[in-house]
This record gives C-alpha cells, structure tokens and sequence, in this order.
C-alpha cells in the first residue's frame, strides 16, 4: 500500500504567528526603518523634516549621486566624525547603494553604539533615483523618470 503525504504549501511551511507577536514584530520594523518615499516627503515639506539624511557610502559614489542635502559620511569614518557633523538629539537616516547592500545598517549600528537614534532607509540611493527623485552629482542635480515598477504612475504617493 503505497501512500503519499499530502503535499506542504511551501508558504504555509511554517505557519504565521500569532496576530500579537506580529503586529509587535512590523511595529519595531518601523522603529528602525524609512521607506525612500517617506524620507522625500518629509524633506519635501516645509521646514525641517525632525532628521538629517547620512550617505554613508565613498566619495566616489557620493560623487556619482547622492540625496540632495544629505551629510556625507562613510561608514569607516563615524567613530572619528560623527561628533562634529551630526547633532544627537537629531535623528539620523542612513543610506547606502540599494537592497543588496548592507552599507546602511553598519552605519546605523555604529551610529546607535555612539548614543544616536538612528533609522535605515530601505531601498537606498538606488530606490531614490528608481522613484524618480532629484539627485546630486559631482555635475550638478539630476532626476531620472520613475521606474513604473517601483513608484506609481500619475499619483503623488503608492498610498501605503
């Protein structure tokens, strides 16, 4: 008698948790992160947006695009800079080049262990000039059309 388990919805593998310990889990998500939409409306508003925006990559990537307005400072360089360019009682958005690169968060860590708040903004400079945001360059501002794959057509925000 041959018999075969039902196949396992590979999803399902692991079943979610439970409503409380996932609604906990998104919340400290949040805490520690800013999507690149939100960062641009916020320094898009009148006045100070409450944080400063760090770059965190090398020069010569700053040079080839970075946010308007953001303070350059590469990683290897926080525990000696970080003090005379940044002010603790603002908080501190990191970047870096995009998802696949892990820039943003050592910036965000050494940040945190030197006593700043401190968030990761997901997607990084890659996500920014995909969205259709004005950017610097060694040459002057750029902005790239919108990737219709990453930011809505014809609408200001994706409504999420």
């Amino acid at each position: 008698m041959s018999s075969t388990a039902p196949a396992v919805n590979p999803v399902l593998r692991v079943a979610p948790a439970a409503p409380a310990e996932a609604a906990a889990h998104f919340r400290a998500s949040l805490v520690f992160h800013a999507d690149v939409s939100d960062v641009a409306a916020a320094l898009a508003s009148d006045g100070h947006p409450g944080f400063v925006v760090l770059d965190s990559r090398s020069t010569e990537s700053w040079d080839q695009g970075h946010i308007p307005g953001a303070v350059h400072l590469p990683t290897a360089l926080i525990p000696e800079q970080a003090e005379r360019l940044l002010d603790k009682s603002v908080p501190v958005v990191t970047y870096c080049w995009g998802p696949g690169c892990n820039g943003a968060t050592r910036a965000a860590l050494a940040l945190a262990e030197l006593g700043y708040q401190v968030k990761e903004m997901l997607g990084g400079f890659e996500y920014w000039a995909r969205e259709g945001f004005e950017y610097e360059t060694w040459q002057g501002r750029e902005r790239r059309p919108a990737d219709t794959l990453t930011a809505p057509v014809d609408a200001e925000d994706c409504g999420c």
